[in-house]
């Protein structure tokens, strides 16, 4: 039985539990507090804080989780970082109050107070800069400490950088770039958890890599195919199949990203194209 340390709150919690459901690991809780749910035939789900996750999994509590991997850095622990999730994006930021004199790193001589809930990220981020300032830890709400005078600058997470305007600040600098990722022990060798790791490594990863894309077939002219390549591009380009009684026409088959979908059936339309059929794809394997 691998277990698998997930979110119990917060913004990776949801899109967590519907990349495990779509790769056919749906998490079935006994109770709505419960602190541990079947995740699959093999597999068990154990829930906790975000923060936390690290050191479950260093600590051997759990043979892999999701969490931000910022989250990760700050608890200065030796995991793996195995698979990038592809939510839960955003950067770790430095920002100063709107009306601050300070429009970059080298504004920053005068031993500021950072106030934060990355402590350790942001300690390392101004030793690499060779900037000395006082670091305020706190808990939560750091877009409010310049404003009750308790921190002349502050270093957050951040999305669109709405909530900081929001608050009367301006980012300075990038110190991370962050998302949601699977994780695990390091290992040197192979052994019947690793195998299994990888296995759940392999289908989450294929879950990802279908997100965004569609599968697209549609009835070509042959005298049309040297065009349709230019079109539909695909993985390795384009699968041609020969139609029952097709005469003229031939199947083509390909993957194609989502965004670009209005494009293309416009494009193999104008190349003569019919019956042209797109659906969602589950999971893709290269």
């Amino acid at each position: 039985m691998i277990r698998i340390a997930l979110p119990n709150k917060g913004r990776l919690m949801e899109p967590t539990r519907v990349l495990l459901e779509d790769a056919g690991l749906d998490v079935r809780a006994h109770a709505t507090r419960s602190l541990s749910a079947s995740c699959g035939e093999h597999y068990e789900a154990v829930f906790a804080r975000s923060q936390d996750i690290p050191e479950f999994i260093a600590d051997g509590a759990a043979d892999a989780g999701v969490t931000g991997w910022d989250l990760v850095c700050e608890s200065t622990r030796t995991l793996v970082d195995r698979l990038d999730l592809r939510f839960g994006s955003c950067r770790l930021v430095l920002a100063v109050p709107d009306k601050s004199d300070v429009h970059a790193l080298q504004d920053l001589e005068t031993c500021p107070r950072v106030a934060t809930t990355f402590p350790n990220l942001t300690s390392a981020f101004f030793r690499t800069h060779a900037l000395p300032v006082t670091i305020v830890p706190i808990s939560g709400a750091v877009e409010a400490a310049p404003r009750l005078g308790i921190a002349d600058a502050v270093v957050d997470l951040t999305g669109t950088g709405s909530t900081l305007r929001a608050n009367g600040l301006r980012e300075i600098a990038t110190i991370q770039q962050t998302s949601a990722r699977l994780i695990t022990r390091p290992t040197e060798r192979e052994t019947p958890l690793t195998r299994e790791l990888d296995a759940l490594v392999a289908t989450l990863e294929s879950v990802v890599r279908a997100r965004g894309q569609r599968y697209l077939m549609a009835n070509m002219p042959r005298t049309a195919l040297a065009r349709v390549r230019d079109v539909l591009p695909g993985l390795n380009g384009p699968t041609i199949t020969e139609i029952l009684n097709g005469g003229t026409f031939v199947a083509v088959h390909a993957v194609v990203a989502a965004d670009d979908l209005t494009r293309t059936v416009a494009a193999l339309k104008t190349l003569g194209g019919e019956g042209i059929l797109v659906t969602r794809i589950e999971r893709l394997m290269p």
